[in-house]
């Protein structure tokens, strides 16, 4: 006879938090301006978390706020343990953080460990001493090829255009070595193999986990190690996120030992997670990244990418649930960042384009995993055709004006009024220009609108959060007809997407949310619904 104690089923541990969240991912800039200097800061997101506690989310993603001298808004980062005057100070993050904790919402930031801005204190000591130095062995110096070393170490290119190698000016006036910088010239890649340069990182890890963040998203994964020797390479494509996995720059096996170094930091806080940006087409490779003791997600960028047809989104929503099976690991889910053309603009633009966002925002947040929300999604935001003398972002610059850069996804988001800066700021001007015709989709036009993107976003997010149905790891496939889909989590709820041109049928069951009226009972096109 058993006793009670051998009969007791012990509850299983609690999945960590991050594994269902939906994180909102705010780019500082062009969130909210708090001190009406037309740009947004922190104190305005610390003004607006009760719209993102309505709206629903878990957690807040900030891209960078660190220090910088914004040559690349934030991402080259000159005091990685500082908040940057432009939005407030630590004392505005504390609060911050304060603030979005009593409201049940975590906070997560942006980490660049790859490289740092060329006005860091480290660089600049790089600078005034002679090669060879230990200060320089904190990046990566080369003597250049050629008569008296004018050409550069090897023939990479830079992401953002142009070469890869800038040569520096000795103390002694002479032409000297060179650098080397993936991204823009002011941001000098670090060298990896120095040990003090993890010793550093791992200082900041500690600094903002002690202040109460509660993870960090990680610029460029995939980088920081090279490989030996710094080999040419053929190159036949090299595009910003377009990068090809043979590709030198990025995606070298010894990376995997600075996440293991991470990781054994973020287990001092178990409480925290890390999440990275790894462009890795592969998925047994890109599934190396989010083994136990590496990364707790990694950014998959498949659906941000794929075109709106049934068989591309299964296609890619199948290659996601992949990339991590393997690991035991958890898929991750976006349709835009910073760094992504909006879908609505993606998806047709117009009318079209809008239902169609609408559509996928409700087949992202139906599956299992981590969700990720570009600031102004839920309000249906289109990409912004801005004027040339309007463009900052540095690939405008740095390819010669042959590609406009990111700065169309960038444009502050519209809170109120009929008229720019709708309530984003205060100011008679915004750091990007917004269009008129933001009138309509602004905060205020949709929070009551039923039918608004808004709306939609908020139902979904809700259900998402309260119905038992919307759970289980897996999903398994229904048969569909051609141009359509239909997947069912394994806790209940069944996601049907429609792509053709006519109205279908839709599976068995209780309808709970639909993207777009039904007719006569049938999914119109360009819808999504949801039924348990």
């Amino acid at each position: 006879m058993s006793t009670p104690a051998d009969s007791t089923v012990a509850n299983p541990p609690r999945p960590p938090w991050w594994n269902e969240a939906v994180f909102y991912q705010i780019y500082p800039r062009s969130f909210a301006d708090s001190n009406g200097d037309g740009i947004g800061d922190l104190g305005g997101i610390e003004d607006k978390l009760g719209y993102l506690e309505l709206l629903g989310i878990d957690a807040l993603w900030l891209s960078p706020v660190m220090r910088s001298p914004m040559a690349d808004h934030g991402y080259d980062v000159s005091d990685p343990r500082d908040i940057d005057p432009l939005f407030g100070d630590l004392a505005a993050m504390d609060s911050l953080i304060e603030s979005a904790h009593e409201r049940g919402i975590k906070v997560t930031m942006d980490l660049v460990p790859n490289h740092t801005s060329n006005q860091h204190e480290w660089f600049k000591a790089a600078l005034a001493s002679a090669p060879g130095s230990v200060e320089r062995s904190r990046y990566i110096f080369r003597d250049g090829k050629g008569e008296n070393g004018t050409e550069p170490p090897n023939n990479w290119p830079s992401i953002f255009g142009g070469p890869a190698w800038t040569r520096v000016t000795e103390a002694d006036g002479t032409p000297g070595q060179w650098y080397l910088h993936i991204f823009a010239t002011e941001q000098p890649d670090l060298n990896w193999n120095n040990p003090e340069v993890f010793e550093d990182l791992a200082k900041t890890l500690r600094f903002w986990l002690g202040r109460g963040i509660d993870g960090f998203r990680i610029d460029v994964a995939h980088g920081m190690a090279k490989p030996d020797g710094l080999p040419d390479h053929d190159w036949e494509l090299n595009e910003l996120m377009r990068n090809s996995d043979d590709d030198p720059r990025f995606n070298n096996p010894t990376v995997h030992e600075i996440h293991r170094g991470i990781r054994k930091v973020m287990n001092e806080f178990p409480q925290a997670m890390t999440v990275g940006e790894i462009w890795v087409r592969d998925n047994e490779r890109f599934g190396e990244y989010i083994r136990p003791d590496e990364l707790h997600l990694g950014f998959n960028f498949r659906l941000a990418e794929t075109e709106f047809s049934a068989e591309s989104v299964r296609a890619a929503i199948d290659n996601s649930i992949a990339a991590v099976a393997a690991v035991g690991g958890t898929p991750t889910w976006t349709l835009s960042n910073h760094d992504v053309e909006r879908e609505v603009t993606r998806y047709g633009g117009g009318d079209i384009g809008t239902q169609r966002a609408r559509a996928m925002a409700m087949v992202e947040l139906a599956l299992p995993g981590a969700a990720f929300i570009y600031n102004g999604a839920e309000l249906g935001l289109p990409n912004v055709e801005l004027p040339e003398n309007a463009l900052q972002d540095p690939v405008w610059e740095r390819s010669g004006h042959a590609e406009r850069g990111r700065d169309g996804c960038r444009v502050p988001l519209p809170w109120e009024g009929a008229e720019p800066p709708f309530g984003f700021t205060t100011a008679a001007t915004t750091w990007l220009p917004m269009p008129t015709e933001w009138s309509t989709l602004t905060v205020e036009a949709q929070i009551e609108d039923v039918d608004s993107m808004l709306s939609l976003y908020r139902s979904a997010l809700e259900l998402r959060a309260s119905t038992p149905e919307i759970s289980g790891s897996d999903i398994d496939w229904y048969g569909s007809p051609p141009g359509c889909l239909a997947f069912r989590r394994r806790g209940g709820l069944i996601c049907a997407l429609n792509t053709t041109d006519e109205p279908i049928a839709l599976p068995g069951g209780k309808v709970l949310l639909t993207s777009a009226p039904l007719i006569d009972g049938q999914l119109p096109t360009n819808a999504a619904a949801w039924l348990i």
